[in-house]
């Protein structure tokens, strides 16, 4: 019985937990890193193949975007999660994908010329429509018996459409234990979904820290401060661009400008149009509309019996295909564009940055975390030029934030949270926060509430059943390598051939064991064609 730490230890993004109980080989979460990468963190201690169940907390891809590469692997298991995260990861790894075989064909169109080696999407689109047949609807509430010795519930923690905190019982040898992964806690009083549902009682927490070592601002008017920003910027002529996740913050940024218009906050501009650019968006957004039964809040649900649509307004405009994006900047009257991603670091966003950045009566209004290395915490740091498409632009365009608007709960948040439990947990682990950030919310859980706390790094193993660390690591700088091991001099991830190579590898050799009580003819027939593939590449 013990847990491996894997990802977003002593980071902000990759979230990654490995569970071994019950005989099982489980995975709480599987998330791809984002913005800049601090730690090296190890790999999964089991081939994909070898993992029997992923329970996954939400949708957002720091949290499931690696999920596709267990297909690769020969994964054979199942993935729980809420109905909402389920219908969520069916558009969001889609456009994943979608976006990493874009911008590999982009690459290989012009590296061709430059005679550079061919760039590798990091999955496919098949890839990530293989994993998505293994996901497994769990209601909120519901006790799941996942198989003898495991059971899970999942609890509403109000972060996203279907977020969870996953409560986990383990039985083996007699020996019983419950673990309690917070996901990522919600910031309470969020439009559209619930505050975080409180857990009293857990052997082992392990939680988020992105917030951990402060507070976000005095709560203010939301609407009120985003009219003014609107307004002050269309009084200039200009545009307001918001990165914004297309998942979550889209949805609230849509719930505010109908609250905007409906009360005539804009003098001058009455009729303003709002573009939301991101198919990934305009999906999402008939998702939450799927969803309003199980997910929104109090206030949401009157507005949806009183006949109004949260998240719809006269003036919304949607831009599906990239010729419709394109046409949004040669529109010359002041508007609002939203699009995503909400870091910058990729998507038609980027597009949008290249048209108005260099703009002195446009604005850049940021509406949500900016990870360190991101593009748009370059911007929210101040950069005075960037570069886009290989192109210098000069930043003239006001840079704003809007304090407040957080999906994450704050360091008070996450105390909150964590007092819900009745008794003090055996041992506490901060994870999900910057280097500093997670001992120091170590530090503040153990001086408030008394807690046990630590902060893994990646590969730290724990006895659960013994209550007792056997293997603590220490945090190894980054270092990009190539397939030989030796260090890549390069400031972008390039996967590369050799490593989908050997996941269809490893693959094969899965569905070869798989395939142990074939009848003799047809084993035979399989060897005969693995051997014609080997002696085509035997070169």
């Amino acid at each position: 019985m013990k847990l491996t730490f894997i990802g977003a230890d002593h980071e902000v993004t990759g979230s990654c937990h490995f569970l071994e109980a019950a005989g099982m080989n489980i995975l709480i979460d599987y998330g791809m890193e984002q913005g800049k990468n601090i730690y090296e963190n190890m790999p999964l201690p089991v081939r994909p193949s070898d993992i029997d169940y992923v329970f996954l907390t939400h949708a957002h891809i720091d949290h499931s975007g690696n999920l596709p590469l267990l297909a690769i692997g020969g994964f054979t298991g199942q993935i729980f999660a809420t109905p909402a995260t389920c219908d969520l990861c069916d558009i969001m790894l889609l456009d994943s994908a979608g976006i990493q075989e874009f911008e590999a064909e982009w690459r290989n169109r012009k590296g061709k010329r430059k005679g550079d080696a061919p760039y590798i999407p990091y999955y496919t689109t098949a890839d990530a429509e293989r994993i998505l047949q293994h996901f497994v609807e769990v209601p909120y509430g519901i006790v799941q018996e996942v198989c003898p010795g495991i059971k899970i519930r999942f609890n509403d923690v109000g972060h996203l459409l279907g977020s969870a905190a996953i409560e986990i019982w383990v039985e083996e040898e007699g020996i019983r234990r419950k673990l309690v992964f917070s996901g990522d806690v919600g910031n309470s009083n969020q439009p559209l979904v619930k505050d975080p549902t409180m857990i009293e009682d857990a052997d082992y927490v392990i939680i988020e820290s992105t917030y951990g070592d402060r507070s976000h601002p005095p709560r203010t008017d939301y609407v009120s401060q985003l009219a003014e920003v609107i307004q002050r910027t269309f009084d200039r002529g200009g545009n307001v661009v918001i990165p914004s996740f297309a998942v979550g913050r889209t949805q609230e940024m849509l719930y505010f400008f109908r609250q905007i218009k409906e009360q005539g906050l804009i003098r001058g501009h009455e009729d303003f149009e709002v573009y939301m650019d991101s198919p990934l968006a305009l999906k999402a957004t008939g998702i939450f509309n799927e969803h309003t039964a199980d997910c929104f809040d109090e206030e949401a649900q009157k507005l949806i019996k009183a006949g109004v649509n949260p998240i719809a307004f006269p003036g919304l405009r949607h831009a599906t295909t990239s010729d419709e994006s394109k046409e949004i900047n040669f529109d010359n009257r002041p508007k609002i564009i939203i699009s995503a991603s909400g870091m910058c670091e990729a998507g038609r966003i980027k597009h949008h940055l290249k048209h108005n950045l260099w703009r002195s009566d446009s604005t850049i209004l940021f509406v949500g975390y900016q990870a360190e290395g991101t593009l748009g915490r370059k911007l929210v740091d101040g950069a005075k030029e960037i570069n886009l498409f290989h192109e210098p632009i000069v930043v003239a365009a006001e840079i704003c934030q809007l304090p407040g608007v957080s999906g994450h709960a704050d360091r008070e948040g996450l105390v909150e949270w964590a007092r819900g439990f009745h008794a003090k947990p055996l041992r506490c682990f901060v994870v999900h926060g910057e280097d500093t950030v997670t001992d120091i919310f170590a530090g503040v859980l153990k001086e408030q509430l008394g807690w046990d706390t630590m902060a893994p790094y990646s590969g730290t193993v724990y006895d659960l059943a013994a209550n007792v660390c056997v293997k603590e690591t220490t945090g190894i700088p980054f270092v990009k390598r190539d397939t030989e091991g030796n260090p890549v001099v390069s400031k972008e991830r390039v996967s590369t051939p050799y490593l989908r190579l050997e996941k269809t590898a490893e693959r094969l050799l899965a569905i070869i064991h798989a395939n142990r009580g074939l009848a003799n003819k047809d084993i035979a027939k399989f060897a005969d064609q693995l051997n014609a593939l080997c002696d085509k590449w035997d070169r």
